[in-house]
């Protein structure tokens, strides 16, 4: 008579049994749309960006990816909800400046944004554009700067809200030029652009895909972009740093996935980004936004994730940004 199998030889039995199943789900990736959470409001910076993605990947994989506009406490909305889902693959989210500032000075967070969520790619980074409402008297970051001085907190600015990259952006400019402002928070950027173009605030910085049609259409004012050189679409806007020492910030876009994220879909999906970013037509319409390129995959953006954590604390710290 045959000996009735072992305890251990049940277990090994259901282990090669199952060993090619997961591989082989994966490997059919993806079989049915994906969601690509965003912490910001239609019309955003972050919002633009991820429906080019998404275009593109509908292209090449033949399956929709949704963009899921989740606004409100500068992107932790979107962390919070993007943490819920399965970690099948199928819920991706994009990680912006923004949420890594707000996790800087939100208490009692939910989630820890540094171990919560795995790396997937670095797409590029983008200019803050210092915008302004055409009726308020001033051509130049320096003639806003007195203006600021001569009437201390009379001055309005947006943002998508307290912590956000908005916030900290003026935050940093108000800190490092010596003025103070009235801050206005807004659930999103674009409401506030609204508001500015109406002139219920007077200032705005925002993204450049996001400010560049209010600019170009002169319903807004540029006066200066944060990053250390100007950019090709507003060659005669010039740095902020040229008037102000030691300003140069700049907002970033990448996607992320909850952890717990099948290894090979993470692969897959880094993959094909990187691939988009780089290609030549793709890539043109990245420039056109005012994007610099950096199409860094999973390590890369790592890596980036570190540096950038340690460099964004150190201007909150400077700043004393908080939330009141």
């Amino acid at each position: 008579m045959r000996a009735p199998p072992t305890s251990f030889g049940i277990v090994a039995a259901l282990m090669l049994a199952a060993a090619p199943v997961a591989p082989a789900a994966e490997s059919g990736f993806p079989d049915k749309p994906i969601r690509l959470i965003i912490g910001s409001a239609p019309g955003s910076g972050p919002d633009i960006m991820a429906r080019l993605v998404a275009d593109h990947l509908h292209g090449v994989w033949g399956q929709r990816v949704v963009v899921d506009s989740r606004p409100g406490v500068a992107g932790i909305l979107s962390a919070e909800q993007a943490l819920k889902a399965n970690p099948d693959g199928y819920t991706w989210m994009m990680l912006t400046s923004q949420l890594f500032v707000a996790t800087a000075v939100y208490p009692n967070l939910k989630f820890d944004l540094d171990t919560d969520f795995v790396s997937v790619s670095l797409i590029g980074s983008v200019p803050w554009v210092l915008t302004i409402n055409p009726q308020l008297q001033v051509k130049s970051v320096s003639e806003l700067i007195a203006a600021a001085k001569k009437s201390p907190g009379t001055i309005r600015y947006g943002s998508g809200g307290q912590g956000s990259g908005e916030h900290f952006t003026t935050a940093l400019f108000t800190h490092l030029s010596g003025i103070e402002m009235l801050h206005v928070p807004y659930k999103g950027v674009a409401p506030a652009l609204l508001d500015t173009i109406a002139n219920e605030i007077q200032m705005q910085f925002a993204v450049y895909p996001a400010a560049l049609p209010h600019v170009t259409s002169n319903r807004l004012r540029a006066l200066g972009v944060s990053t250390a050189n100007r950019v090709r679409g507003l060659p005669d806007v010039p740095t902020i740093v040229e008037t102000v020492p030691g300003y140069v910030t700049f907002g970033w876009y990448s996607i992320v996935a909850p952890k717990g994220t099948p290894h090979p879909v993470l692969v897959k999906a880094s993959t094909e980004v990187v691939k988009a970013a780089r290609e030549p037509a793709f890539g043109e319409r990245l420039k056109v936004l005012g994007i610099e390129i950096i199409a860094g995959g999973r390590e890369e953006l790592d890596k980036f994730r570190t540096s950038e954590r340690k460099r964004l604390n150190e201007i909150v710290k400077a700043t004393g940004i908080s939330v009141r």
